[in-house]
């Protein structure tokens, strides 16, 4: 058997679920213009720049969800995954998944952004298993805390590694490993597995996909 491993935002997606799903909020009026774009821009230049404080910016981006009842927050996702999400799922995108899908290969979308956002998008490429930074729950209700490790940076490995045990299996188990990335934040994961491949890349990840002789990749581009 074989594993392919998507990272999600800028990847598959064309545009970042945890980006949007903040400004979908605002647009909702549910949150601040001032006080929450400046912050969320802030987080996601820090992000790209390899800088960003994972922890900081979790309490931020979930202090939303613990502010309202799950069945509110679900309304409000339908809506984000109609008028946000959808056209950034590119055909590419959704073709390069069914490749894996008609190849019988064990797919896994690993992901730091949070499960409640991404796993609509997850179930939405048909993808069944989704490893994204999980948003405490007690009661049925978001505290707007981190249960366990966030899924980012060296943190991917560490997830990847406990749920493959939670199967009874090690990435080494595996025939062939593949894990699809934007960006130089996943070079830890992406170093681990046999087929690493840069996708529409950021100027890290590029220059060093070009140095080791990984695959480049568009989802976008024609």
């Amino acid at each position: 058997m074989q594993l392919a491993l998507f990272d999600l935002d800028n990847t598959l997606l064309a545009g970042d679920s945890d980006f949007e799903w903040g400004q979908f909020l605002i647009s909702q009026g549910v949150l601040d213009p001032e006080l929450h774009l400046a912050r969320n821009v802030q987080f996601y230049e820090d992000y790209k720049a390899g800088t960003l404080d994972i922890h900081a910016f979790l309490e931020f981006q979930l202090k939303p969800l613990s502010a309202h009842p799950r069945s509110q927050l679900d309304a409000w996702h339908a809506r984000y995954m109609e008028t946000r999400v959808r056209p950034m799922m590119t055909a590419k995108a959704r073709q390069l998944v069914q490749k894996h899908r008609d190849n019988g290969d064990l797919m896994v979308i690993v992901t730091a952004t949070n499960s409640f956002v991404t796993g609509p998008i997850a179930r939405e490429f048909g993808v069944e298993h989704l490893i994204g930074t999980t948003p405490e729950e007690i009661d049925g209700q978001f505290t707007g805390r981190v249960a366990g490790v966030p899924s980012f940076k060296e943190g991917k490995v560490t997830r990847l590694k406990q749920w493959l045990e939670s199967r009874g299996q090690r990435l080494q188990d595996f025939d062939s490993s593949w894990f699809y990335s934007d960006s130089h934040n996943d070079l830890p994961l992406m170093k681990m597995v046999g087929n690493p491949v840069a996708v529409d890349p950021d100027p890290q990840l590029r220059a060093y996909a070009e140095k080791h002789g990984w695959p480049v990749i568009s989802l976008r581009s024609a």
